[in-house]
């Protein structure tokens, strides 16, 4: 240690302390730098012996005698860092001691630090451990710049298209599918179809087949798999790819080419040879040689049946959902839908003749006085006329005659020659300016009532094919209502479900009429003695009847009929109120008729029977309710628009009377086939007051 005096110079004790020191520590470095030496010689010998490549062994001998020399160092400094920062400071006096310690670690063999002289006395000779002074384990490559090892290329697995099915999935119609599909070299090419190309089904595969290739490139997955669970197969694929080509070639070329008329199976054998199937060998039969010979006889099969638009749509909707529910008889049903639907494009592509009665070609029988042809270019290309201002009074009234009873009036005969004038202002001065003009009526050419008069038939002929109440006679089809009691002109029926009130019933022509107004004094009565008989009915029940008719649609030509609703007695008697009410808040506010005709009152006035009769004229859109045999209330509906659609205006006053739920009143039901259960009911409650059993009888 350093004692430092009062003058803060060293004293004299302490440098020969110092002196003393420093001697006794070189005798030791030198001892301890022998032993280092000799166990340095021992383990190059060693290692010199167990390596191969010289390089590699004089590197590695380098690399642990640094590290050993740099351990050895970092201990001695450790231990002697407080004397070498006290030397720092008096470098001065002790220059001679630091150039022997600068000389000793410049030392191309060992850089030691010089121990203290105490440590040096107490503690033993150095010895270090075995872990330290073992040969290594480890070899390492040693190298003076690092190779980058070249990097194989990543193969992309290959895709496996083959459908997974978890062993939990809910949905098993997933692994009847996995399970039903065949591999193709199990499938044959080429096999029969039930239809041809460009069929009435045409249109339906070529749709599911654009939806495949629009679903793939949607989801991204390959086609094969979407059409597998669209298609059930990749047959059925290949043959909607081939009916595709052989369609986009028939538009390419035309009428005259003639190619393929159902699947051949090319492109499912080409899918087969390009996965490396080959076709095989066909089985040969051998035709026995002797056949029983006999007289082959020509099949004529019976043709099918030409159904209506309505019952075309119905048999494909049975079609698709049998096809969806992968039913048994999708492929019967299949066929039977591509047969009517033949059937039904081949009527309508091939020109007929339609054959117009007298009352729809009243319009084109007779000259025509009160129109001329237009005389110019235009006019005799086209057939133009326009009205004759100098008609005599056997012309006007030969048109009356054509034109009396057509539907709307002088009303829709205003509104064509309105639609007619671009100009046409609804203004009042605007309409006295040209009173004449919009007075005229506009005359339409030989052409344009020959096709509005055909459009006339066919149209009420489709209204006449689908009406549940009429007796088709060609088909010879009883109506779709179930019929209770027949007469000669008149039947009655059972009113559709809900009911209003139990034990209801209709009144029904046989003929299509579109009201009541229209049937004859023959009707009329049978009508008549049908109401007295269910009057007498319900009245030996205990309840009261009120009768209606909605006739508010004439341009519809529904089949005209009378609903009798049985009431209680207390209800009976308020019902005139109800409907009075009811009639006078409906409907327009002005009006150009009476907005309530009681032909109750007309009736007690003296016109009887009568009173309803002689009250409405039937070109009239109207409505009427009879609360006894000779009248009751109607109403002449000015706007169909605005009137509730079907029955659903005496329903409501009939429901709300009743404390019926809203849902039941709004729902109107249909006639169906194959038995009514209410029917045995009615007939028997109906036996005892029915009149057309004198009929029988007789």
């Amino acid at each position: 240690m350093l004692l430092a005096t009062g003058t803060g110079q060293p004293s004299l004790k302490t440098s020969n302390c110092i002196t003393s020191i420093s001697l006794t520590t070189m005798d030791g470095l030198d001892e301890f730098e022998k032993s280092l030496a000799a166990e340095k010689l021992e383990r190059e010998r060693s290692e010199r012996s167990s390596r191969k490549d010289k390089d590699r062994k004089h590197r590695h001998h380098h690399r642990s005698r640094r590290h050993r020399s740099r351990e050895d160092d970092d201990e001695d400094r450790d231990d002697h860092r407080h004397k070498r920062s006290r030397h720092s400071r008096h470098e001065e006096e002790d220059e001679d001691r630091r150039k022997r310690k600068h000389e000793k670690s410049s030392d191309p063999k060992e850089d030691l630090p010089i121990p203290d002289e105490e440590e040096a006395e107490v503690r033993p000779k150095a010895t270090r451990d075995s872990w330290m002074t073992d040969p290594t384990a480890f070899e390492f490559d040693y190298t003076q710049k690092g190779h980058k090892k070249p990097t194989e290329p990543k193969v992309a697995p290959r895709p496996d298209y083959d459908l997974k099915i978890h062993k939990n999935e809910l949905n098993q119609h997933l692994q009847d599918l996995n399970e039903g599909v065949k591999k193709l070299d199990d499938i044959e090419a080429g096999h029969d179809v039930d239809y041809t190309f460009g069929d009435s089904g045409a249109q339906w595969r070529m749709t599911k087949l654009k939806a495949v290739y629009t679903q793939a490139e949607q989801s991204g997955k390959p086609i094969d798999e979407i059409a597998i669970a669209r298609f059930g197969g990749l047959r059925e694929f290949d043959d909607a790819r081939e009916e595709q080509i052989e369609l986009d070639r028939r538009r390419l070329y035309g009428q005259g080419y003639v190619g393929k008329e159902k699947p051949s199976g090319e492109l499912f054998q080409e899918r087969k040879l390009d996965l490396g199937i080959r076709r095989g060998s066909m089985p040969h039969h051998d035709e026995p040689a002797n056949l029983p010979q006999g007289e082959i006889m020509e099949e004529t099969n019976a043709p099918p049946v030409q159904l209506d638009a309505t019952a075309l749509n119905r048999l494909k909707a049975q079609m698709m959902k049998a096809k969806l529910k992968k039913s048994s008889d999708a492929a019967r049903l299949e066929a039977e839908y591509n047969a009517a639907a033949s059937a039904g494009l081949a009527t309508t592509s091939e020109p007929g003749v339609v054959v117009l009665g007298k009352m729809d070609n009243r319009m084109l029988a007779g000259t025509r006085g009160e129109v001329k042809s237009i005389d110019n270019k235009r006019g005799r290309e086209r057939g133009l006329v326009e009205e004759n201002e100098d008609m005599t009074i056997e012309d006007m009234v030969r048109e009356e005659r054509r034109t009396k009873g057509q539907a709307g009036g002088d009303g829709m005969r205003a509104a064509e020659r309105i639609a007619k004038d671009a100009k046409f202002d609804n203004d009042l001065d605007y309409m006295d300016d040209n009173a004449n003009k919009l007075a005229k009526r506009v005359q339409k050419s030989e052409i344009n009532l020959r096709n509005t008069a055909i459009g006339d038939f066919q149209k009420m002929n489709r209204i006449l094919d689908s009406c549940q109440l009429c007796h088709h006679e060609d088909k010879n089809q009883p109506p779709v209502a179930p019929i209770v009691s027949l007469a000669t002109r008149v039947y009655l029926t059972l009113p559709t479900e809900p009911e209003l009130s139990d034990g209801g019933a209709v009144i029904v022509p046989i003929q299509h009429r579109t009201n009541l107004l229209e049937c004859d004094d023959d009707e009329w009565e049978e009508i008549r003695n049908f109401m007295k008989c269910l009057t007498r009915m319900y009245h030996d029940q205990g309840r009261d009847v009120v009768f209606y008719e909605n006739a508010a649609t004439p341009h519809r030509k529904m089949h005209a009929a009378m609903q009798a609703v049985p009431l209680p007695y207390s209800l009976g008697e308020t019902a005139p109120a109800f409907f009075k009410e009811a009639i006078l808040s409906s409907d327009e506010e002005w009006t150009q008729h009476k907005k309530l005709i009681d032909t109750a009152a007309r009736a007690r006035d003296g016109l009887g029977k009568l009173a309803f009769r002689r009250s409405i004229a039937k070109e009239m859109p109207y409505f009427h309710a009879w609360f006894d045999l000779d009248g009751g209330l109607g109403h002449i509906v000015e706007d169909a628009n605005r009137w509730p659609k079907g029955d659903l205006f005496a329903r409501e006053i009939i429901g709300g009377m009743l404390d019926i739920e809203p849902d039941v009143i709004k729902r109107q039901g249909r006639w169906s086939r194959g038995g009514d259960k209410r029917l045995e009911g009615f007939r028997n409650r109906w036996k005892k007051f029915d009149w057309t059993r004198v009929l029988t009888d007789e």
